[in-house]
C-alpha cells in the first residue's frame, strides 16, 4: 500500500499516463515546429517554440494537476543555487574534461592531436552565461518534470538512461534539416553520447537536491565547450556510424564516467530527488 492508503500500483499508473502525455505533447509540438516550412526554421519564433516545448508542456501539465502553487514549486528549482562548489565545477568542466581526454586518446592512437577550434575563451564563457538561461526551455521539462517521475517507477539510473534515449530522439529532425548544425552528423554516435550525458546530469540533479540551475549550467557548458570540434570532415548519412575517432573517443570517456555515476546512483531514493509529497498526493487522487 502507498501513502494515504492508496495502492502503489495506482500511483504508478497515474505517473505513467502523465509521462506518456508529456512526451507525446512535447514531441508533437517540437517536431511540428521544426519540420514546418523553411521560412519557419532555425532562429524563427516557430522554430524556437519547438526548442522550448519541453518547458511549455511541463508547466502546462503541472498547472493542470497542481495549480499555480505547483508551477511555483517547479520554477523554484531554478533558484536552488546553494549547493557545494564541487557541483559547479562538475557542471562547468564535465564537457571540457571529456573532450580533453578524448583528444588525448586520439593522440595516443593516431600519434597526433585532433584539430582544435579557434573559439576564444571569453567568447565561450559569454555564450555559456547567456545559454544557461535558454536551457530552462529544456531542463524544466527533462530534469524538472520527466526525470523525477520516471525515477519513481524504474529508479534513478534506469530513468536517466531512458530519458537519454528520448532526449536524443527528440533532436532527431535536426539531423535532417539543412543548416541546423546537426545535419550531416551521425545520429547513432549522438544517441550513444546523449545517454551518457543524461546519466551525468541525473547524478548532478540528485546530488544537488533537484537544482535545475545546475543542470541548466551543465547543459549550457556541454553546448558551448567547442574547443575540440567533433564534426565529420564531410557530411555523412545521419543514420550511419561514420564519425571522427575523437568523437567516438568522447563517447567512450563519457560512458566510463557514466558507469561510475550509475554505480553511485544505485541506492538513490527517487522520492528524495523528485516531486514534492504534495505533488505525489495530488497525482494519486
Amino acid at each position: 500500500m502507498g501513502e494515504a492508503g492508496q495502492p502503489a500500483p495506482r500511483l504508478g499508473r497515474i505517473l505513467t499516463i502523465r509521462l506518456a502525455v508529456f512526451f507525446l505533447l512535447t514531441f508533437t509540438l517540437t517536431w511540428t515546429a521544426w519540420l514546418a516550412p523553411a521560412k519557419f526554421r532555425a532562429g524563427s519564433p516557430v522554430f524556437l517554440l519547438g526548442v522550448f516545448a519541453p518547458a511549455i508542456v511541463a508547466l502546462a501539465l503541472t498547472a493542470q494537476a497542481e495549480g499555480r502553487a505547483g508551477v511555483g514549486r517547479l520554477l523554484a528549482r531554478i533558484g536552488r543555487w546553494e549547493v557545494g562548489a564541487r557541483y559547479y565545477v562538475f557542471a562547468l568542466l564535465y564537457m571540457a574534461a571529456t573532450k580533453l581526454l578524448a583528444a588525448s586518446i586520439h593522440r595516443v592512437v593516431r600519434g597526433g592531436w585532433p584539430e582544435f577550434g579557434d573559439e576564444s575563451l571569453p567568447l565561450m564563457i559569454g555564450a555559456l552565461f547567456v545559454s544557461t538561461w535558454v536551457q530552462a526551455g529544456e531542463e524544466i521539462g527533462w530534469r524538472g518534470y520527466a526525470l523525477p517521475r520516471l525515477a519513481q517507477g524504474i529508479g534513478l539510473g534506469a530513468a536517466a538512461i531512458l530519458l537519454g534515449v528520448l532526449w536524443a530522439f527528440w533532436h532527431l529532425p535536426l539531423f535532417f534539416i539543412p543548416g541546423s548544425g546537426s545535419d550531416g552528423h551521425s545520429f547513432p554516435l549522438y544517441l550513444s553520447w546523449v545517454m551518457a550525458v543524461s546519466i551525468a546530469m541525473a547524478w548532478l540533479y540528485w546530488k544537488t537536491g533537484g537544482s535545475l540551475l545546475l543542470t541548466m549550467l551543465m547543459h549550457a557548458a556541454v553546448n558551448n565547450t567547442t574547443f575540440v570540434p567533433l564534426a565529420p570532415p564531410a557530411p555523412v548519412d545521419p543514420l550511419s556510424f561514420d564519425a571522427p575517432l575523437v568523437a567516438w573517443a568522447m563517447v567512450a570517456v563519457s560512458w566510463a564516467i557514466a558507469i561510475v555515476l550509475l554505480w553511485q546512483m544505485r541506492g538513490a531514493d527517487p522520492v528524495a530527488i523528485a516531486v514534492s509529497i504534495d505533488t505525489l498526493r495530488r497525482e494519486r487522487s
